[in-house]
């Protein structure tokens, strides 16, 4: 590349990051539905998963807890009944005489008043019992056949529309294979039950649109983070945009003056030239302002933590920026007293350096910033004044956003310098805040605690 085509290959460099800025700017409103609905979308996903995850934890327990309750009641009947038979079986096979008579033991069968039926079929096929439901489908022969075929058979019928519970067992008595047959009515178990279902059910149906209710509250609760970063996500671009755009004008309008005079000596384009150093300088300042912005904000920016003086560095800092002051005829007091606290040496470094030059910018010719530090319970306090115009009140709850700055601001500055203070003071667990004092100017004060933030 020849020193001639260097200003329009400059001068498309800079058209082409100006454009892309631009670009990003218009784009920013475009986004602001699309952000909207995505906010929706993610809104109505997480009720849905909330009401959802609670449907199928419900749904296991209630399952679980019903087929409990089923099995147990179940349990409880089929012993009733076992017990039941086990009184006949044992009047069978003991001896009552030189022969054994079963229609002697018919009160043993026992009937509705004993909650039971019983039954004894003999190897004849004979049937002996109560005769309220002989005639009704008792004993079962089905069951009768399934005992005399195998061991005890148990089984759920129905006689006349009423649910009972069956049980089978062969017995041998002295003259072959008898078949004691019990029963109990069911009813209550499966009215039991139906009521348990019923309240599973509906239960179930008010835990989940009350999951939902409640996941859509914190739903909206959990997107106000996501809606805030989106928010100033694009103030961010729409600001830096409009940051960048200045110095670019400016180091765009000084190419294409070097271009329409490349034959000129230095001295006679000496002013573009400052004017390019300058904005290269604020672009640069800017750019270092960005990334330190962003790291902060993904949370990969760690900071130590040491006993440190804030005195001393307070010392340092004022001594970086001595050499601003005296451009700007501005004079530096430091009013220290010992005050040790725990935190990052650097960044509170920066943290006074960004003060004291804010109030050398806003301070006038002749005036004086004095920088105080004094101890205070469980914590140290750091003041910066100037004496400039001071802040007017609208102002003062956005000193510390990023990229603000007032209407009367100096020129050169970016707008975040009181925007990484007030992110240093809070990674210290301190408070930052800004006023007017009495006798006119600025007042910033800093309060960080002595231990670890």
């Amino acid at each position: 590349m020849t020193e001639n085509s260097l200003p329009g290959t400059l001068r498309r460099a800079l058209g082409r990051l100006e454009g892309r800025f631009a670009r990003r700017a218009v784009g920013t409103a475009r986004s602001r539905i699309s952000d909207a609905a995505l906010l929706r979308r993610t809104r109505w996903r997480l009720v849905a998963w909330s009401g959802a995850a609670t449907f199928v934890v419900l749904a296991v327990l209630g399952s679980v807890l019903y087929f409990s309750v089923a099995q147990s009641l179940a349990s409880t009947s089929r012993a009733t009944l076992q017990n039941r038979a086990d009184m006949i079986e044992r009047f069978i096979t003991e001896p009552r005489g030189p022969r054994f008579d079963p229609t002697r033991f018919g009160l043993l069968l026992g009937g509705p008043a004993s909650g039971t039926y019983g039954y004894l079929v003999t190897p004849t096929g004979t049937s002996i019992g109560p005769p309220e439901l002989g005639s009704g489908g008792l004993p079962d022969p089905a069951s009768v056949s399934a005992a005399r075929a195998g061991p005890v058979d148990v089984r759920a019928v129905s006689l006349s529309g009423t649910p009972f519970r069956v049980l089978s067992e062969p017995v041998n008595g002295p003259d072959g294979t008898y078949v004691i047959q019990t029963a109990v009515e069911t009813t209550n178990e499966q009215h039991t039950l139906s009521v348990l279902l019923g309240v599973l059910l509906l239960g179930g149906l008010l835990a989940v649109l009350g999951a939902s209710a409640v996941g859509a509250v914190y739903a909206q609760r959990a997107l106000v983070p996501i809606r805030e970063s989106l928010r100033r996500q694009r103030e961010f671009a729409a600001d830096a945009s409009h940051e960048f755009r200045t110095p670019l004008a400016v180091i765009r309008s000084s190419v294409e003056h070097l271009q329409r005079h490349q034959d000129a000596p230095v001295r006679d384009v000496g002013d573009a030239l400052h004017d390019i150093d300058d904005e290269v300088e604020h672009l640069t300042a800017l750019v270092g302002d960005l990334l330190l912005l962003a790291r902060t904000d993904s949370g990969v920016v760690e900071l130590e933590r040491n006993p440190v003086d804030l005195a001393d560095v307070a010392g340092e800092a004022l001594a970086s920026v001595s050499s601003l002051a005296q451009r700007h005829g501005v004079r530096l007091l430091l009013d220290p007293e010992p005050a040790t606290v725990v935190g990052d040496q650097l960044r509170l470094r920066q943290l006074v350096t960004i003060l004291a030059d804010n109030a050398i910018a806003h301070s006038p010719a002749g005036g004086t910033v004095t920088v105080g530090i004094r101890p205070a319970r469980n914590a140290a306090r750091l003041t910066v004044d100037d004496q400039g115009p001071g802040i007017p009140a609208a102002d003062i709850p956005r000193v510390f956003d990023r990229f603000w700055r007032g209407p009367n601001a100096p020129e050169g500055g970016t707008g975040l310098g009181l925007a990484i203070a007030a992110w240093i003071v809070e990674r210290h667990g301190g408070t930052i805040s800004a006023d007017n004092r009495p006798k006119g100017g600025a007042r910033f004060e800093v309060s960080l605690p002595i231990t670890a933030g």
